[in-house]
This record gives structure tokens, C-alpha cells and sequence, in this order.
């Protein structure tokens, strides 16, 4: 699994007669957020951290449109500059980078609490002895993160994602309709949820 790249672009360095005397505080900043949320929102993330002198290598960043240090970078793409990195920004960036050096893994259910789709998927994989691992995308970040970036190149950017979410043995299954089908199981319509792709057409 290759690591992704960090580049943080520091106000320091030098370049002919000129030298950054002055340290720059966001720029240290930047650095402790990104080295705690390697530790928590990004653990178990290969990650490599690059710290460079802007003013010694000014033009690297400028190509990218980076001229305003601190200059944040993932895999060569610039994710901020000018203020101190937020760190949910670099988290989903980092993910989506992740998402995309690496395939998804097992049995996987992106869901949250209060979907009733959600428990039916659940319900489905659990009738059939299937083992899988459950992600609430609202109480936990990371997950949302990672289901939007493998989701959307699948359905594409313009389409609304919904949940559940679910991979079988790393495979794309799609939602718990589809899940049904790949196991064949019968579903049978519940008038409380209100009209929905599973509740019979009224009568016309």
C-alpha cells in the first residue's frame, strides 16, 4: 500500500539576498494539526510528512498556485495556504487520496442510526451469516469521508448519495434494494415507513 504525501511549504528558508528571520506561527500550527490527526482521524493511513523551506524552493508551489505559505499539499494537490490547515480539510483529502491508492476491503455497511434502510441491510447480512463491519457516516467523520470518495466515481458527482453504502467481499453492491437481490431475499413492503421503492403502487 503506497503512503500518501504530505508537503507543507514553511515561511522560512532563503533565496539570493533574501532570509526569513521572522518564525511563523501558523505555519507550526499547521504542523501540530496535521501530525495529531495522523494520530487520530488518519490512523492506520500510511501518511509521509514533508516539511520544506517556501522561500528556498518557491517556484515548486507556484506551479501548483500555491505562493502564500503555509502551503499544504496532498499527493501534489493544494488543499490550503495562507492559514493555519483546518484539519477536517486535510482529513477528507487524505482519505479521498487513500480511497483512491487503495480498493476497499471485506463486507462493508456505510449507514446511520435513524435509516430504515440501513436496518434492513444490516438485517439481511445478518440473516445470511455474513460477517461485515458497520460505519455510521454521522457520528463518525472518517467514514463519511471515505464513502462519498468511493461512491461517487461509481454513481458520479452529480448524483445524490444516499445510504446504506455496501461492498461484498470488496465488491460494489450498492444499497439494500440491491443487496436483496444479490441474496435473494423477499421483501415484503411496510406500510409505516410511508411510500417508498419497496411499497405497492396504489391503485389508479
Amino acid at each position: 500500500m503506497s503512503s500518501i504525501n504530505i508537503t507543507v511549504f514553511r515561511w522560512a528558508g532563503e533565496w539570493g539576498p533574501f532570509k526569513v528571520k521572522i518564525p511563523c506561527g501558523e505555519c507550526s500550527l499547521t504542523k501540530d494539526v496535521i501530525q495529531d490527526t495522523i494520530e487520530n482521524e488518519l490512523d492506520g493511513i500510511p501518511v509521509e510528512l514533508d516539511m520544506r523551506d517556501w522561500l528556498s524552493e518557491w517556484w515548486k508551489p507556484l506551479k501548483k498556485g500555491g505562493w502564500h505559505a503555509p502551503i499544504v499539499m496532498v499527493d501534489g494537490k493544494i488543499i490550503s495556504q495562507g492559514r493555519a490547515l483546518n484539519r477536517g480539510i486535510l482529513t477528507e483529502a487524505v482519505i479521498e487520496a487513500h480511497a483512491n491508492h487503495a480498493s476497499i476491503e471485506g463486507n462493508i455497511v456505510f449507514g446511520k442510526e435513524n435509516c430504515p434502510h440501513c436496518k434492513r441491510a444490516k438485517n439481511y447480512l445478518e440473516e445470511a451469516s455474513i460477517p461485515f463491519k458497520y460505519y455510521d457516516v454521522v457520528k463518525e467523520p472518517r467514514a463519511l469521508y471515505e464513502m462519498l470518495a468511493r461512491v461517487k466515481p461509481i454513481i458520479g458527482a452529480k448524483t445524490p448519495v444516499t445510504v446504506p453504502q455496501i461492498w461484498l467481499d470488496g465488491q460494489y453492491i450498492g444499497g439494500a434494494s440491491e443487496l436483496s437481490e444479490r441474496l435473494k431475499v423477499q421483501v415484503h413492503p411496510n406500510p409505516d415507513r410511508g411510500q417508498c421503492s419497496l411499497s405497492p403502487i396504489a391503485a389508479s
